[in-house]
């Protein structure tokens, strides 16, 4: 049974990896730490899972997350995981990080949105955690980057039409909408109920943290930089995204080549799901699940490709996806502990 434990059990990731986590087969959460609720039961704090977890919280202590695991999930904020993660590594242990700090390759690009990185010489080590596209390199790293839930969500909708060149690059439009949820379990005005209910908001526009992650992977796929605009939406739900990204169609492709290039890319991807002809993706369909669901159109009227992703932001976009990648580094199979259907409704 594999030992893991959860650095930053308390934010609403680390609540969702408890309860992935908590009917796991092959695992077995042996540490959950918090230097907020320090002390406290995890079902007096989250009494959802009562009956599921019932450790107790303990302080975010490197030697102690490493001496009582095989693999540890760093749930913590950005730029607090980069002081930790290195003296988990040198202890032996294997690290799937929730945060941004090793997402991206460029020490100056995150300088640049975040701060100044404070171990840039384990970024080039740092496998970026999307199984669709870096199985291999997961299934040997020690240190996985668990993909944004934006990015997840974009990236994967233009993935094969930028593999298989369909699509100019430097037209493709990003256009996202999430829960509130994605804005954390910290309290923030914008979050409040009476701020996002029956409201629909643009926010960070032109200015996402997100960007420069989306970019860099899609660059990868291109075959070149690539520049895009991304705008993310605050819709009143839980949680949820849907992204509706937008590219202009290279000279002579037509709608058979889109859905060849989307049905052969994704033919052996577990947790892609392509929606039939004439249905589009919904979001509540993925809803717990680590799914993410991919429709689209191809516009002859504009020459332009349209595809919409559906993820649950807190699952495929977090603590799913994460789980996901300590199966692949361990030897697992990829879908154990992801095996339940979505919630309806």
């Amino acid at each position: 049974m594999l030992k893991v434990a959860i650095a930053g059990a308390s934010g609403y990731t680390g609540i969702e990896l408890v309860r992935i986590l908590s009917a796991h087969p092959s695992a077995r959460i042996s540490m959950i730490s918090s230097r907020q609720q320090k002390g406290l039961r995890f079902d007096d704090f989250c009494p959802a899972l009562m009956r599921h977890c019932d450790l107790v919280f303990e302080d975010t202590d490197p030697e102690k997350l490493a001496s009582s695991s095989d693999l540890v999930f760093t749930a913590l904020p950005h730029e607090a995981s980069m002081g930790m993660i290195p003296g988990l590594l040198d202890r032996g242990v294997k690290v799937v990080d929730l945060s941004a700090d090793y997402r991206l390759k460029d020490p100056e690009i995150y300088g640049k949105w975040y701060s100044a990185h404070k171990t840039p010489g384990l970024l080039k080590e740092a496998v970026y955690g999307l199984p669709e596209l870096y199985a291999e390199k997961i299934r040997t790293a020690r240190l996985v980057a668990n993909p944004g839930c934006y990015p997840t969500s974009v990236i994967l909708a233009v993935a094969p039409a930028l593999r298989h060149a369909l699509i100019d690059p430097e037209t493709i439009i990003a256009d996202s909408k999430s829960g509130v949820s994605g804005a954390g379990r910290g309290l923030s005005l914008g979050a409040h109920f009476c701020e996002v209910n029956e409201g629909f908001k643009a926010y960070k526009v032109a200015e996402h943290r997100h960007t420069p992650e989306i970019e860099q992977e899609l660059g990868i796929l291109a075959g070149r930089p690539v520049t895009i605009s991304f705008t993310p939406h605050l819709v009143p739900m839980s949680r949820g995204i849907l992204s509706t990204v937008y590219s202009n169609l290279n000279k002579g492709v037509g709608a058979g080549d889109v859905e060849e290039a989307f049905r052969g890319f994704y033919k052996d991807a577990r947790f892609v799901r392509l929606s039939n002809p004439g249905n589009l993706p919904v979001s509540l369909q993925v809803r717990g699940s680590n799914y993410c669901d991919l429709g689209w159109r191809v516009d002859e009227r504009t020459g332009r490709l349209i595809v919409i992703s559906v993820i649950d932001n807190l699952t495929r976009g977090a603590a799913g996806q994460a789980v996901c990648n300590m199966n692949i580094m361990c030897g697992l199979p990829e879908d154990a502990g992801l095996q339940e259907a979505p919630w309806q409704p």
